[in-house]
């Protein structure tokens, strides 16, 4: 379900491609595949100078925004959150109380004759509409338009007919018989019937923490941030004045072992949460799911991502975690990215996880009724509530370049990055004209000045239309340029990234315009 947009939303525009923005991300300094040199590891990324300042900036957006500064929430007082940054290996009971150890599992699907490996409920097979129950089908992964453009081709060519897209339908590979598994030809295979049952795979990374390495060592890699705040909030409770309803929040890696890592950093193998579990009583979950829902979804406007591209989508029944009860609030905040239009990818989750886990917590860790929360001003026990809002730092930043990427043929470097000034890596340039005539030397002190609160960049190389364009490249939105006016009535041109327009303002009001214009 979608939100009803509180303005007009942008018009939907062309999706952008994603090998041209992974090839901007890469020349420019965004992202780049981890180590590289030696040839990478599938489902792993470096962010670069650009890609950290850009990432950052969306982290500490959300820290200020939500536990910081946060709004009043819907009783009319002021949110009361803090946080807490928890290890990434913990006691391994942590997990099995959580439920992951037992049934953190995807659908694994081998193929014997490529050694590839693939999730079920990516793969989809491409079949003849007349398909009579004998015919060759091809597995493709979805999403990739590519692929399942050649597996169509392949069909055509094994049933030796003209190719033509409306001769097959796709069906998922979920929903074949065992015995159709024979006539499929797997994704980097030739031969049919080489792809294997599906089978439960772990999504848990296994290591061993201390000498010995035996099933007392058996420890795991976090698949998610949310456990850490649950087996804190006794002690939270504790060394704090807070009291229901508050919140913990915390940014940090998770690690889950996908089988099939794919869309640049969309579904990758570690990633970056930043997760709130909001505690409160259990008869007022209603109003705060609302109030978290929307509170989100404006938020993530609110940093450039248009109405046309985000929607609020609520979960089908069968879409429930396990967590969930019988009509409890669970929502996708989706983003429409290149690899998932004219449908969208999910970008948050804002779910109402009742009190499950500090149940389980309590059970597995033997200290039952004790952790239940005493309400003084009710003179009661019991579990909280917890609203979670769980968004993703990487695809949020993926979200923020896919946004951003705007091709221009008028501008020299052909794109130009609209990020919003808020979580541009890079605020202002400071550009003399020449490189010479006393200008680098204003040029110069204006940079030393401005860095002390902004991200600025001086640039006194190259013609002043290259600098443009880097910055362009680079998201900027704002370049000062001192020239032979600047020396003699003490005025600067500033130069809009967006518009293009250019205005001249006094060299002493350049801080506080972009303090104006960027906030800080």
């Amino acid at each position: 379900m979608t939100a009803p947009a509180t303005d007009s939303p942008a018009p939907i525009r062309d999706p952008i491609r994603m090998e041209d923005l992974v090839a901007l991300c890469r020349r420019r300094g965004f992202i780049f595949q981890s180590s590289e040199i030696y040839g990478g590891i599938n489902g792993f990324w470096d962010y670069g100078p650009l890609g950290v300042a850009l990432k950052r900036n969306l982290k500490d957006a959300w820290w200020k925004d939500m536990v910081l500064c946060p709004p009043d929430g819907p009783d009319g007082e002021p949110l009361s959150m803090v946080g807490v940054d928890c290890t990434i290996i913990m006691n391994s009971r942590v997990w099995e109380a959580s439920g992951h150890v037992g049934g953190f599992n995807d659908p694994m699907v081998d193929c014997r004759e490529s050694k590839a490996r693939y999730r079920a409920d990516h793969l989809a097979v491409l079949v003849a509409r007349e398909d009579d129950g004998s015919r060759r089908m091809m597995a493709f992964i979805e999403g990739d338009d590519a692929q399942r453009e050649k597996a169509g081709k392949v069909l055509a060519k094994y049933e030796r007919a003209e190719f033509s897209p409306d001769r097959y339908m796709v069906r998922p590979f979920t929903s074949l018989a065992r015995t159709d598994l024979t006539r499929v030809v797997g994704p980097d295979a030739k031969e049919p019937g080489t792809l294997t049952e599906p089978r439960a795979f772990s999504l848990m990374f296994k290591t061993n923490v201390g000498a010995l390495e035996d099933a007392s060592s058996i420890a795991y890699l976090r698949p998610e941030t949310a456990q850490g705040i649950f087996a804190n909030f006794q002690n939270v409770l504790d060394s704090t004045r807070v009291r229901v309803p508050f919140g913990i929040a915390q940014i940090g890696k998770a690690f889950r072992n996908e089988v099939t890592p794919r869309n640049f950093t969309f579904r990758s193998r570690e990633f970056e949460q930043m997760e709130i579990e909001f505690f409160i009583r259990p008869d007022s979950a209603g109003e705060w799911y609302a109030f978290w829902r929307e509170l989100r979804h404006r938020w993530w406007r609110s940093i450039g991502l248009t109405g046309a591209n985000l929607v609020l989508r609520e979960h089908d029944r069968d879409e429930l975690a396990h967590y969930a009860k019988e009509g409890a609030g669970t929502c996708d905040i989706e983003y429409r990215f290149p690899f998932t239009a004219p449908g969208f990818g999910e970008l948050e989750g804002v779910a109402h996880r009742s009190d499950f886990d500090l149940r389980r917590h309590a059970e597995f860790c033997g200290k039952g009724e004790k952790m239940r929360y005493f309400d003084q001003e009710k003179n009661e026990r019991y579990f909280p509530h917890v609203i979670e809002p769980s968004a993703g730092a990487d695809r949020g930043t993926l979200a923020l370049l896919c946004e951003a990427y705007t091709p221009d043929p008028s501008r020299p470097s052909g794109v130009v990055m609209k990020f919003h000034p808020r979580m541009a890596p890079v605020k202002a340039g400071i550009f003399p004209l020449v490189n010479k005539d006393g200008m680098p030397e204003v040029s110069e002190r204006l940079h030393r000045e401005l860095r002390a609160r902004f991200a600025v960049e001086h640039d006194p190389k190259q013609s002043i239309g290259k600098r443009y364009a880097r910055m362009d490249e680079a998201g900027t939105p704002y370049c000062f340029t001192i020239d032979s006016d600047t020396l003699t009535n003490q005025t600067v041109t500033v130069r809009e990234r967006d518009t293009l327009s250019q205005e001249r303002i006094a060299l002493d009001k350049v801080g506080a315009f972009l303090a104006e214009k960027i906030g800080g």
